[in-house]
């Protein structure tokens, strides 16, 4: 079960003022937006067995509020997409063959071969197409960011027993650790 106690929920919303005001910027408002990662903290380090979460606060609002606060449209919209990719394949087990296979439609249509080719209007197909993903595996993406912030949180605890995880510390004997932490800071 990947849902929070409600008193660790009302922790990392506390928290996350913190965060806030550190930064200037706010979670989930399009205006001045403050993207997250989420990722593991054990306290044996395990490199690429545990799941991190990358831009989390992404929605359609806080794109084009990147867009305009970076100045850089493409940018935005290529975070937006990594961002659907890496929570649907992270949170809510799509596979992430799904999404390569719809960028990788978008380029074959525009006869582009790398990612980094596709323009502005490109990637906002690949964006709405991912989303399409998700419709397809009867989910939703969630547009508000705290919604996705506690799926990604339970996500990453969950993948403490995920199979690389075990699997790994199997292999490098690594015995008696309750578990993992998962560390949410500012990107």
């Amino acid at each position: 079960n990947s849902a929070l106690p409600s008193s660790v929920w009302e922790e990392v919303k506390a928290s996350l003022v913190s965060i806030e005001e550190g930064t200037g910027c706010e979670f989930g408002k399009a205006e001045n937006p403050l993207l997250l990662s989420v990722r593991s903290g054990a306290a044996i380090s395990m490199p690429g067995m545990m799941d991190t979460v990358l831009n989390l606060g992404m929605n359609d609002e806080v794109c084009e509020g990147l867009a305009k606060k970076s100045g850089n449209e493409r940018f935005a919209w290529d975070s937006y997409r990594r961002f659907l990719e890496m929570f649907g394949n992270v949170v809510l087990e799509i596979p992430r063959s799904a999404f390569e296979e719809e960028i990788d439609d978008v380029k074959y249509e525009k006869n582009v071969y790398e990612d980094s080719d596709l323009s502005t209007e490109d990637l906002k197909e690949v964006v709405a197409r991912f989303k399409s993903v998700y419709e397809e595996a009867d989910l939703s993406f969630p547009q508000d960011a705290y919604e996705q912030l506690s799926l990604a949180i339970g996500a990453v605890f969950n993948g403490w027993m995920g199979a690389r995880a075990i699997k790994y510390r199997e292999v490098e004997n690594i015995r008696n650790l309750l578990g993992t932490a998962v560390n949410v800071q500012a990107m």
